[in-house]
């Protein structure tokens, strides 16, 4: 397959972006396009022994930036997203990803993919990554203010794809409130409960709250894209948090210290016993990283799109491919339309 990347997406662009691209052309052989100012993508690919990787540089002098707005995107036809997002549309490439600006590539995607046929709004979904299986979140950013039918829509997207692509039959559907009652929430909250409880063939399990979503009390958890973005990034502050805290105060002040002394001899004895588990701390250390999700999944338009974060490392880039990737290998554009025409 053929992945387009945009080489300057991320905050410390180019340099994640082109590492990340090399490192997944390394590992998966597919077809890796980078968008962008050729001259700066060439200096920075000359760092890598690239001979015989699949790569190739299509220019795009424009850069849309954190600045820009959804109003500067039409007009900046040649910026790295308007070029990348065209591959696709002309069928030249199968998959777009960029860690830039979220309202530019959601913009763009709009105007050169279009929208899916009755779709409404786009909304961008990721696996929860605190949840004890795979919870679908969406939408995480992409619609703020949504109509309660849009929200509906979301949750047909959601199932459709945790259904045929994660091979959950009939998939729970949660809506995310401050309660599991049905009269908890905002008046715009009670009315998608309402039209979530209509709906034919969603099998809808009412409110969740974010506890229970850890728990898994449902398979896709649908929400506004406010509401989304904030949950997801607290979710991976506190993430980071928790190690750096651990670090700074289990050495902090002298009894700390002494005691850490005194527990020397144990964690020697104990050295056998830590190493069998070093590979779940491993598993631990990787769930809680954000790069180990690369981005999240535009749903709506015509195209996969992939939405990284902006503080993307080469790590986060990577799997962004990965992401971009297994959603063409798993047809998931196809499937969505099929299953919405059902």
């Amino acid at each position: 397959m053929r992945i387009v990347v945009d080489a300057f997406g991320s905050d410390n662009c180019p340099v994640p972006d082109v590492a990340g691209a090399v490192e997944a052309a390394r590992e998966w052989g597919d077809e890796i396009v980078l968008v962008g100012p050729e001259k700066r993508i060439r200096q920075e690919l000359a760092k890598y022994e690239t001979a015989g990787l699949p790569i190739s540089v299509v220019h795009a002098p424009d850069v849309l930036t954190m600045e820009h707005h959804a109003r500067d995107v039409r007009r900046m036809t040649e910026s790295s997203v308007r070029v990348g997002m065209q591959l696709v549309k002309e069928g030249a490439a199968d998959a777009f990803v960029s860690a830039g600006n979220t309202i530019a590539v959601l913009s763009s995607a709009i105007f050169d993919l279009r929208r899916i046929r009755g779709i409404r709004r786009p909304a961008l979904a990721v696996f929860y990554p605190i949840a004890v299986g795979p919870v679908l979140l969406l939408d995480v950013g992409a619609t703020a203010d949504p109509r309660p039918e849009y929200v509906v829509q979301f949750a047909q997207m959601g199932a459709v794809y945790v259904e045929k692509v994660m091979g959950i039959t009939n998939p729970r559907v949660g809506l995310l409130a401050n309660g599991e009652e049905d009269e908890k929430g905002t008046l715009i909250l009670r009315d998608i409960h309402r039209l979530l409880a209509e709906e034919e063939g969603l099998n809808f399990v009412g409110n969740v709250e974010p506890k229970e979503i850890s728990r898994g009390a449902a398979d896709l958890v649908v929400t506004d894209g406010f509401t989304g973005n904030i949950m997801l990034k607290t979710t991976e502050t506190v993430a980071s948090f928790i190690p750096r805290f651990l670090k700074e105060k289990l050495g902090e002040g002298p009894l700390a210290k002494a005691a850490l002394v005194l527990l020397l001899p144990a964690l020697v004895v104990a050295l056998p016993g830590l190493l069998l588990l070093a590979p779940n701390l491993r598993r631990i250390a990787k769930r809680l990283d954000y790069a180990e999700y690369g981005g999240a999944l535009l749903f709506g338009v015509n195209g996969i799109v992939i939405v990284g974060h902006g503080r993307s490392n080469a790590k986060a880039i990577k799997n962004a491919i990965r992401q971009a990737r297994e959603a063409v290998a798993g047809e998931v554009l196809e499937t969505i339309k099929a299953g919405l025409a059902k």
